[in-house]
């Protein structure tokens, strides 16, 4: 994104500031509570959210040089990313297509290729499967028939996105709708993985209205982050995601010459990634995002949730004792606080005695959020190419 974009956006919020307003949604928004517990809703979000769209489920910083990989599980699928020796960075499914066995520990590493700890068939950075053990004797096959299962993958603003479905391929430009330049101003390439660690909360969309929700902070929060927290946010819409920013935040700028607004100024807020990714950005002697990547877990009352922490500067002893710190303070702010009223809100939910919950004329992130996640369990495949490229209006 050029600096003009920014800078318009922040003229924006400094209007907002010195007229003591934000920008309003046309109306209140309903929800049904119905949709946050019922299984068979549950298994259509899973379906036609998580398994259709592209996700972002690496960095690239991760994955510097060529060699590099990462496995992990993803909703029970084992994925492998790889960046080859070409600087392409792939994604298959993590499993030997001999007899079905995970080819890569989860972990992340360096390596010329993958060896299945079964049969010992091996694959190189591309998937190819490049060598069969005591081929002789089991019999003549087209290998070129049997890499291992590719996943749509792509690299943008220093996230790698992948989509778990093989052969499903969204258009990854259509679907960011242009908030990879946004993203691209954050500098993820050249950030550092810095820690890594887990939550289990809430139903997936209990959890995530609460990270497109600033509304509560100083409510929830008003003992870890405090009650002069800024709560009422403006928000920019890129197709489905969503950056939030509180007029509050640009007070300081009002009365500086745009020349000489900064850029940590410029790229503040809370930035979220439809359909399950929110970024915080800290200081820690230099820049540290809090990026959240939150998942439907086994049932609809659960998810999981990695906490990644990504420096700006490379890590060193000093550092190592301020994010360590920081790490368990945001895990028992979000797990505590965040994911603790979740779960009993979604208690209560279960309940039925409210049909549904209220989204308000200030709350124009959550409401997108829900009207997207509608408009995409009601669009079949032959369909989902259109709504992804040209939004669902409004």
């Amino acid at each position: 994104m050029s600096r003009e974009q920014l800078i318009e956006m922040a003229r924006r919020e400094v209007e907002n500031f010195q007229a003591n307003k934000i920008d309003l949604a046309p109306d209140v928004y309903r929800v049904p509570t119905s949709l946050y517990v019922d299984p068979a809703r549950w298994q259509l979000e899973v379906d036609r959210v998580f398994k259709r769209l592209p996700l972002a489920l690496g960095f690239s910083c991760e994955l510097r040089e060529p060699g590099s990989y990462r496995a992990l599980e993803v909703m029970g699928t084992p994925v492998l990313l790889t960046r080859g020796d070409d600087g392409e960075v792939r994604a298959f499914v993590n499993m030997c297509s001999h007899r079905g066995a995970i080819v890569a520990a989860e972990g992340s590493g360096q390596a010329r290729g993958f060896k299945c700890p079964y049969h010992a068939w091996t694959y190189d950075l591309e998937g190819k499967l490049v060598s069969v053990f005591d081929a002789k004797n089991f019999g003549e096959f087209d290998r070129s028939c049997y890499g291992l299962t590719a996943l749509p993958a792509a690299e943008r603003a220093g996230l790698i996105w992948v989509t778990l479905t093989p052969g499903l391929d969204v258009d990854v430009d259509d679907f960011l709708a242009g908030y990879d330049s946004v993203l691209g101003d954050l500098d993820f390439a050249g950030c550092h993985v810095v820690g890594r660690q887990y939550l289990d909360g809430p139903n997936w969309k209990v959890a995530y209205d609460g990270y497109r929700d600033l509304y509560h902070i100083p409510i929830l929060h008003k003992d870890s982050f405090g009650p002069d927290s800024a709560y009422q946010p403006d928000f920019y819409a890129f197709g489905s995601h969503v950056r939030m920013v509180s007029p509050r935040g640009y007070g300081r700028l009002a009365d500086l010459p745009e020349d000489q607004w900064d850029m940590n100024a410029l790229v503040g807020g809370v930035w979220t990634i439809f359909p399950n990714i929110s970024i915080a950005a800290f200081d820690a002697g230099g820049t540290v995002y809090m990026v959240s990547q939150m998942f439907p877990g086994k049932s609809p009352g659960e998810s999981f949730t990695i906490q990644n922490f990504l420096h700006t500067l490379p890590p060193n002893e000093e550092q190592a004792g301020k994010v360590a710190p920081m790490m368990a303070f945001l895990h028992r702010v979000v797990g505590e606080e965040d994911y603790g009223t979740g779960l009993r809100l979604q208690k209560a939910l279960r309940t039925g005695a409210k049909d549904h919950n209220l989204f308000g004329r200030n709350e124009g992130g959550g409401q997108l959020f829900h009207r997207w996640i509608e408009a995409l369990v009601t669009t079949e495949d032959k369909d989902l190419p259109a709504l992804v490229a040209n939004g669902i209006g409004g």
